[in-house]
């Protein structure tokens, strides 16, 4: 119920609705116990998925991680808006999981490596959405203590930060074009952009 609307607005209840959500806690279980044995013998380090994050991949899912601790943060920090929370967590757990032929294409320990800085926080992120499965994943995957009692994962500003965003070009109220850009990019910029188009 809580991906489906606010929690202050009615909702008309669905099967279809649940046999959704269960399909993407599937998934995430499947995620976590096909990477259990990997996590389990390489604990994560700041320094080591520093170090890994060098290829396109591991640029991408880092960026993506660190976008879905800091919406989820905001969202928790006054808007309480758990249904965009949980379709974040489904959008980086897409991600990863578009990545797993990457993944497998990358040395074992450098992929165990990103793992390690990848699935722990999207358990920790799960958690107050489905504590009992992100409790279950938590053991599997190696981790010590109890789920509810490790910090919640902070987010990096600069990972976060997209190197392109897209401007749409509109002439007379239409669109006619959709310029990518660094961030932050001055008006001439665009305008320049924009012509060349």
């Amino acid at each position: 119920a809580l991906f489906d609307a606010l929690p202050d607005r009615d909702l008309d209840w669905q099967e279809d609705g649940v046999a959704g959500v269960s399909r993407f806690l599937a998934r995430v279980y499947r995620l976590g116990m096909h990477y259990a044995v990997q996590l389990r013998n390489a604990p994560a380090s700041a320094e080591k998925i520093a170090a890994v994050a060098s290829s396109p991949t591991s640029q991408k899912l880092l960026r993506k991680l660190h976008q879905t601790i800091r919406k989820i943060t905001q969202d928790f920090a006054g808007r309480w808006h758990f249904n965009t929370s949980v379709a974040a967590i489904m959008e980086l757990t897409n991600e990863i999981m578009a990545a797993e032929t990457e993944l497998g294409a990358m040395p074992a320990d450098v992929a165990a490596e990103l793992l390690s800085g990848l699935l722990p926080p999207l358990i920790l992120l799960l958690a107050p959405f489905a504590p009992y499965l992100a409790a279950e994943l938590w053991q599997q995957i190696g981790q010590s203590g109890s789920l509810l009692r490790h910090p919640w994962p902070e987010f990096d500003e600069e990972l976060a930060r997209e190197e392109e965003v897209e401007v749409p070009v509109q002439v007379n109220g239409k669109l006619r074009a959709l310029v990518r850009t660094p961030p932050g990019s001055d008006n001439e910029t665009l305008q320049q952009k924009a012509l060349l188009e």
